[in-house]
């Protein structure tokens, strides 16, 4: 028996050529934000935003993108940052696959993590991911929501943690 997944109809020719996606990068999922008309796009390299107008709102890969929340209830997306700029928030409805394809890009692009825990607001992370577009590694050091820092104990077990992460992959 042949399972059916969703179909999408194919994105709009005037939001992919806003997005400025590369030529051959494929589209995996796409929505338009109901109340302002933005177009958010999930391809295999990263995620974009273009504006009614045209404009390219947003254009980032996905080792940039820290984590995705998913709210039912109201069909928003927010999406967290690695450099802890301001999360993106779009209304996208119930019908997206937008969130589930930002779970698994997100997923595909960690090699490798490691928890740091030093206590409450002593937390952070260590992280090797893979720029998806060019297969390049890349370290992350990620502190916890609250940690200072100028925390120098934390500051060396992440860069143990990294140390650690590296020695792994080989780097």
């Amino acid at each position: 028996m042949a399972l059916f997944a969703k179909r999408q109809p194919s994105l709009p020719d005037a939001a992919r050529s806003a997005a400025g996606l590369a030529k051959g990068e494929k589209v995996l999922a796409w929505a338009t934000e109901e109340p302002t008309g933005v177009v958010v796009i999930a391809t295999r390299y990263g995620l974009y935003a273009v504006s009614p107008a045209g404009e390219r709102l947003l254009g980032k890969p996905w080792h940039e993108v820290d984590a995705g929340s998913w709210n039912p209830e109201t069909g928003q997306l927010t999406v967290t940052w690695v450099d802890r700029s301001r999360p993106s928030q779009w209304a996208l409805g119930e019908t997206s696959l937008l969130p589930e394809t930002l779970r698994e890009r997100v997923q595909a692009s960690v090699v490798l993590a490691q928890q740091v825990d030093l206590g409450p607001r002593r937390r952070g992370r260590a992280v090797i991911r893979q720029d998806l577009a060019t297969g390049d590694l890349l370290e992350q050091q990620l502190r916890g929501r609250g940690a200072r820092p100028d925390d120098a104990e934390l500051t060396r077990a992440l860069g143990d943690a990294a140390a650690y992460l590296r020695e792994q992959v080989g780097r």
